[in-house]
């Protein structure tokens, strides 16, 4: 029992990081994509918007599937079709192409997030203690290398389709073997299903919702603005801007490869609220600092705030529900999105009619707000933390094995 939790637990981190390496791979290209298609600078946002907005259909499409098929079947199948949607864009030459290939990326996106925090969620509860924020580590692990391979593909002047398809060769089989191994929680009863969809419990949801958001508003300034903010409002360099999303996953990656032990001494809220304080003080950082250094800083505080919001939150969604969690998680993976969308635009309308340091106070306040709703990160008796942990014997439910 315990070999089939730790390969369902190596399986699905290693998912986790073929989920980071794709996506970097797709969001660190964009000019060489542009250029490789034409598209407009008038119609690059509504290409990138369809991306996250497809996403979302496809986590709620995963919460309908998850009833009749397992969370591992959706993962399963979902991944490959991200990598081959990946090698869709590096292989097109037309719009059409393009708009068919992200279609199809940010459908299966969704699906594929959806399904592997339904994993995590429902592994982390077999083992009774904090492992979620491990996996969303592997992520920003795999995050860190797409982009590496992205900035080597760029310098050596690499077509999409040269940089692309190796990764993909490597990746799809070695994806599709680990599948092998995932592990399913305890299917929910209908009469879970039944009570997840009831207002009430989306309005225990709705705090869980708020902090997700937030979360990826936050996210989204450093990855669409940190650049821009040091080279313009600080003054530096080209190449030192370029500088602060290194380091901001960079520790996003240390953050999370410690915050398992963190939930387990002192709890999920604790966690939480450290968490969202630190954060809060990277932005207050960013925005007041008088030099491209110190903006260094803040940007490095961002990472290791913000880090534990994400996996935290999903961790908190399947304690709340742990009939229904396969629900949760995928509701709540919708606001994932919603922050995603949101984030880029406001910072950039307050930063055009207001100023960059102004707009860098907005997400800083919103992960203040965070400190408010940090209760709803514990539930009942069932805490992963605080010493309550459970034997790693659980109950393993269903191994995705032959499926």
């Amino acid at each position: 029992m315990t070999d089939v939790l730790r390969r369902g637990r190596a399986s699905l981190a290693f998912g986790f990081f073929a989920q980071g390496v794709a996506f970097a791979l797709l969001v660190t290209r964009i000019p060489a994509i542009q250029d490789r298609y034409g598209v407009s600078d008038a119609l690059l946002p509504a290409f990138l918007a369809a991306v996250p907005i497809l996403a979302g259909v496809g986590s709620v499409t995963t919460e309908h599937l998850v009833k009749r098929i397992p969370p591992s079947r959706v993962l399963r199948w979902s991944q490959p079709v991200v990598l081959l949607a990946l090698l869709g864009v590096g292989w097109g030459d037309r719009l059409v192409e393009l708009a068919v290939a992200l279609g199809a990326f940010g459908l299966a996106v969704g699906a594929l997030d959806a399904s592997m925090n339904m994993l995590g969620v429902s592994l982390q509860r077999t083992y009774g203690r904090s492992i979620m924020l491990g996996f969303h580590a592997t992520y920003s692990l795999g995050g860190i290398v797409g982009a590496s391979l992205a900035w080597v593909g760029a310098h050596w002047h690499m077509a999409l389709s040269v940089s692309y398809l190796p990764l993909v060769l490597v990746l799809l089989p070695a994806t599709l073997v680990g599948s092998r191994w995932y592990v399913d929680g305890s299917a929910p009863s209908p009469q879970a299903h039944e009570a997840a969809a009831t207002p009430l419990v989306f309005k225990l949801l709705l705090p869980l919702c708020l902090v997700m958001t937030f979360a990826y508003i936050g996210d989204s300034t450093v990855s669409n603005w940190s650049a821009k903010y040091l080279q313009d409002v600080l003054g530096s360099s080209e190449q030192l801007a370029t500088l602060p999303y290194n380091v901001y996953m960079v520790t996003t990656l240390l953050g999370r490869a410690i915050g398992d032990f963190g939930v387990r001494r002192f709890g999920a809220v604790a966690v939480v609220r450290v968490g969202a304080l630190v954060a809060a003080l990277g932005f207050a950082v960013v925005a007041g600092a008088p030099g491209a250094w110190v903006g260094m800083l803040g940007f490095t505080l961002l990472g290791l705030g913000l880090c534990v919001l994400v996996p935290g939150t999903f961790a908190a969604a399947g304690r709340l529900f742990p009939g229904a969690s396969d629900a949760a998680v995928a509701r709540l993976n919708i606001f994932n999105y919603v922050g995603f969308l949101i984030g880029s635009p406001l910072v950039g309308a307050l930063g055009d009619t207001w100023s960059y340091r102004g707009a860098m106070l907005v997400p800083m306040v919103l992960v203040l707000v965070t400190l408010v709703y940090a209760r709803s990160f514990a539930s009942g008796t069932d805490r992963y933390g605080d010493r309550h942990e459970r034997p790693r014997t659980a109950d393993v439910g269903r191994g995705s094995n032959g499926l």
